[in-house]
């Protein structure tokens, strides 16, 4: 990442308005700086020589006292929308990345990248906040006061702005070779948090079947190692930021030193006067303090660019475009999937393989085959949740692309393997956000039997669930999650593989519901093994599979 990489302010408003704030205050106090310089210098000489007392340089004194208010409150006001700007851009950011991740599709994030994104979009990009609030700031800072002051001291003393200008750029100099190491171990850092999280995220999610077979203690020698990697890059970072701001501070200290050599050999061969000498003695510091400053702060901001770094590459990266029409009304369109091809990750096959489906409104549909042919993925494609390799899905004529896919979604209920259940009441997850009767919602937990699982929780339909469904098990969510299906009025049912989860009386009660859904008139796919799901359908689809160098005899479709 730049030092002040142009897709930052092009991402986050907060982060434009921020710079201009900063830029504006530099200018201020690039001003005061030098003011205070030189209030300085003519308050003291005069005073040191005898050429005056302290009342006649009363009116001085009062002005620079002005001044060191004047440079306290710019400070302030900068360091107060600092963090507030840094808050709101990291915002910004952590919402454009949850989206964008989103609008790639679960097939991008499978490769790999959920913890990646879960990591940058919870601690990762907090880092940026050092970033913001103290090394953007110096940054600027270096732009304005820098040449400022040595501009101040070109016109007071040429020979130690001469001596100046040839100690400035190491500064740079040694900020580069430093920063080229510190970021790197930055970057490892951010590497191992990142495997640390995926291997917590996993643990965590299988936390209850390893309990219930008694390893839950197994992992923890691995959670401990990782842990020890990520302590072991922390403290390298740490070492060699500590290291490079000795480094940093001996350099400009040196530097400083040497002006102050020569300007105290001329001033002592009457070369240079007091007033001067105080004056150039005072702004040579504040000519390295800002490029120190940088340097300082470059580390601390290291893994917060890792960050924004990883941050735009995701958002970057293309996602499919948005369909603008509105989707026909599926309560009397019929949805088609013609010849759809969908190319297996890390796989040469092609799962599923030219497969032709018809979805008349109010029938009932299942997908039928082995493990691994692509009955899920043909539920993703219907869903408009990944684009197949070949083939098409025609929504009463149209292409399911053209279609505005929050008037797709609005239209369908899908019940995943794997119910996604946040954190909520029983009543609240099976409502859904929607105004539900008390007497509705009863009846469908009797046709699932969610009844029975509220009345033996405690709290009954008060009761909380943690996130992920915790508190309740995998049959009972399933339970839940259907009878939130049978109360959205969606007209298109996506149900994948409702029985995974259930026993033989579960299986009964997912034909209830399908019998249900039915009876309402509404269109229903269902992905499913066992005979009885299959039964109960009003037509049944086998997907098939086929090896990738077969695409050729695969029904031809445009590629999506």
């Amino acid at each position: 990442m730049k030092p002040l990489d142009p897709r930052l302010l092009r991402r986050a408003r907060a982060a434009r308005h921020y710079v201009l704030l900063t830029a504006t205050t530099g200018v201020l106090t690039a001003a005061l700086v030098v003011a205070q310089a030189l209030l300085l210098a003519h308050a003291l000489a005069p005073v040191v020589t005898r050429e005056a007392d302290w009342p006649d340089v009363a009116g001085t004194v009062g002005w620079l006292a002005a001044v060191v208010v004047a440079r306290t409150a710019v400070t302030a006001v900068q360091e107060r929308y600092a963090h507030r700007a840094a808050t709101r851009t990291v915002a910004e950011l952590r919402a454009q990345v949850l989206t964008h991740a989103a609008a790639l599709g679960p097939r991008w994030l499978a490769q790999g990248r959920t913890a990646t994104v879960a990591t940058l979009a919870t601690r990762g990009l907090d880092d940026l906040e050092p970033y913001l609030v103290r090394y953007l700031p110096q940054l600027l800072l270096a732009a304005t006061v820098t040449p400022a002051a040595l501009a101040v001291v070109l016109g007071l003393d040429w020979i130690a702005a001469v001596t100046i200008a040839l100690t400035v750029p190491l500064v740079p100099l040694f900020m580069a070779l430093v920063g080229w190491l510190t970021q790197g171990y930055a970057q490892r850092r951010l590497a191992t948090m990142q495997r640390l999280g995926d291997q917590v995220l996993d643990l965590l999610t299988g936390l209850p079947t390893l309990r219930a077979l008694g390893r839950e203690h197994g992992p923890a020698a691995r959670v401990r190692a990782l842990g020890d990697a990520h302590r072991r890059a922390t403290m390298g970072t740490l070492r060699v930021a500590f290291l490079s701001g000795m480094v940093l501070e001996l350099l400009t200290t040196l530097a400083v030193a040497l002006v102050a050599v020569g300007v105290g050999f001329r001033l002592v061969y009457g070369h240079l006067d007091l007033t001067t000498a105080l004056a150039v003695i005072v702004l040579a510091p504040e000519v390295y303090l800002p490029l120190r400053q940088v340097g300082a702060h470059f580390h601390a901001s290291a893994d917060g660019v890792a960050a924004a770094e990883q941050a735009f590459t995701i958002l970057e990266t293309p996602a499919p475009a948005r369909g603008r029409l509105a989707a026909p009304d599926l309560r009397s369109a019929t949805v088609r999937l013609e010849g759809v091809c969908v190319t297996a990750p890390d796989r040469d096959l092609l799962a599923p393989a030219g497969l032709d489906l018809a979805l008349a409104p109010g029938t009932v549909t299942a997908l039928a085959g082995p493990n691994g042919v692509g009955k899920s993925t043909a539920a993703a494609v219907l869903l408009g949740l990944l684009a197949p390799t070949a083939g098409r899905v025609r929504v009463a004529g149209l292409d399911l692309r053209e279609l505005d896919p929050d008037s797709w979604w609005a239209q369908i209920t899908w019940v995943p393997q794997r119910p996604v259940l946040t954190p909520g009441t029983v009543a609240e997850l099976v409502d859904d956000g929607r105004q539900v009767h008390p007497h509705a919602r009863d009846r469908a937990s009797r046709l699932t039997g969610l009844d029975a699982v509220v009345a033996r929780l405690g709290a009954g339909w008060g009761t909380t669930v943690g996130q992920g469904g915790y508190g309740l098990s995998l049959g009972e969510r399933q339970r839940l999650a259907l009878t939130r299906a049978l109360l959205d009025p969606a007209p298109l049912v996506v149900l994948d593989e409702p029985t995974a989860h259930l026993d033989h009386e579960g299986e009964t009660v997912v034909l209830r519901a399908v019998e249900h859904l039915r009876g309402q008139g509404r269109t229903v796919l269902l992905v499913a093994h066992r005979p009885t799901l299959l039964a109960c359908a009003d037509h049944v689809v086998e997907v098939r599979a086929s090896a990738l160098e077969g695409a050729d005899a695969a029904p031809d479709g445009p590629p999506s």
